[in-house]
């Protein structure tokens, strides 16, 4: 009888035993859930595809860990329309729990997407909006906006200067001879659209450029000739502007050389496309852009593997830039859990405004970028990032036989900007 109490005594301890284990296991295993914001589907449902990948591939690498945190990814759809993005990521808080957000595409989801967080205080962590709206609305209640953590792309006036500067260098230096100095304004009709386009209007404006139109189109248009023919007729020597969209900035580049227009092409975002050449062949020859590019071993690596999960080629800012973005964002939640031993949406905001805001932690090359010098935001330059040679920058690219070079700064220049016959 002893023995057999004795046996029931030692069953009943180590279920004891191993139901705490349970339990303390169960404990010890916290979530962070975080939203990642593209359009996964809708017109610019390509982009979506390399923003996932990347950002997946970003996680991987920390097997979605930090510290006892698992990582649980919640994927938004913006469908590139912000009052479906704003529905859908209030779903993602109040349905799914979300604590923090990251990244996004669209200029018009962002500026959407400001009051949306400040709401439910959920910070959001580099969108890529880039509208100058999006500056004065955060400057105009800096409070109430700190939620909208850090833009992932400058204000378009801040780069788009540079295709200007380098036209009219190559002028200066005799490569290009200008009948006329006749310019022509396109874009989407999105804040990213207007904003980038009208930077570029003023730019041109500014260094004595005529503007013979400033034209605005739906980003899912591909019909262009109306507007094609208005160009040719009068003889314009630039044309310029900028589309997210996967189908409306090959067609427009297509139709261009098609028509004749024998004008530079500044065709603003034409790389974002992955696939940008397969859609434009030789009509892209002679095309300038503002994009980088992957040029390191490191990058070129990121580049092939991104490729083959996805099965085309990945662009440098939809793969690449947000390959970066997402490991800076990843990096934030680890300073976060050092210092607070938590991971919540008051640690994490609290983290940035004192940390990345003021630029103390900040994400570069040493740290793994692929694309960028560096990444860091000042008091003064937030909520974009500071731009530079050494921090935040595009160089003009010319496109050529389905490749780029680099034109301008002449400092950074591959070749000198060719002008199509």
């Amino acid at each position: 009888m002893g023995r057999k109490k004795g046996f029931w005594v030692l069953t009943l301890c180590v279920a004891v035993a191993a139901s705490m284990m349970f339990s303390n296991a169960l404990a010890a295993e916290r979530v962070l859930k975080v939203g990642v914001l593209a359009p996964y589907t809708g017109p610019s449902a390509k982009s979506g595809v390399e923003f996932k990948n990347s950002t997946k591939m970003a996680f991987e690498k920390i097997d979605y860990k930090v510290g006892d945190y698992k990582i649980d990814l919640i994927w938004i759809d913006s469908q590139s329309d912000p009052a479906k993005a704003s529905s859908a990521y209030a779903e993602a808080v109040e349905a799914k729990g979300m604590e923090v957000g990251i990244l996004n595409w669209h200029s018009s989801v962002a500026i959407a997407l400001m009051d949306v967080a400040a709401h439910y205080k959920i910070p959001h962590i580099f969108a890529f909006g880039a509208a100058p709206l999006i500056d004065e609305k955060y400057r105009a209640n800096p409070e109430k906006y700190s939620y909208h953590c850090g833009k992932g792309w400058p204000v378009p006036a801040k780069l788009t200067v540079g295709y200007v500067e380098c036209l009219n260098n190559a002028i200066e230096k005799g490569i290009w001879k200008p009948k006329k100095k006749l310019a022509a304004i396109y874009g989407e009709d999105t804040d990213w659209g207007r904003s980038a386009a009208g930077a570029l209007k003023d730019a041109f404006t500014k260094s004595g450029w005529e503007i013979l139109s400033e034209d605005y189109f739906p980003v899912t248009q591909t019909d262009f000739y109306p507007l094609l023919s208005k160009w040719k007729k009068a003889g314009v020597t630039v044309a310029g502007g900028t589309s997210a969209g996967s189908a409306a900035m090959p067609a427009l580049v297509k139709q261009i050389d098609e028509v004749g227009v024998k004008a530079v092409i500044i065709a603003d975002g034409l790389g974002w496309l992955g696939n940008w050449y397969k859609m434009t062949g030789s009509a892209s020859d002679y095309v300038l852009d503002m994009i980088t590019s992957f040029t390191t071993p490191e990058a070129k690596e990121f580049a092939r593997i991104a490729e083959k999960r996805m099965g085309f080629k990945p662009a440098p800012s939809a793969s690449g830039l947000v390959y970066d973005w997402a490991n800076f964002a990843i990096k934030i939640f680890q300073k976060t859990y050092e210092k607070y031993g938590k991971l919540d949406k008051e640690s994490i905001h609290r983290f940035f405004l004192d940390e990345v805001a003021t630029g103390k932690v900040t994400y570069n090359k040493s740290d793994g970028a692929l694309i960028m010098n560096e990444y860091r935001f000042s008091p003064e330059s937030m909520p974009d990032a500071v731009v530079g040679k050494d921090a935040f920058a595009f160089p003009v690219i010319q496109y050529m036989n389905g490749k780029s070079s680099t034109v301008y700064p002449e400092d950074w220049k591959e070749t000198d900007i060719k002008i199509k016959p």
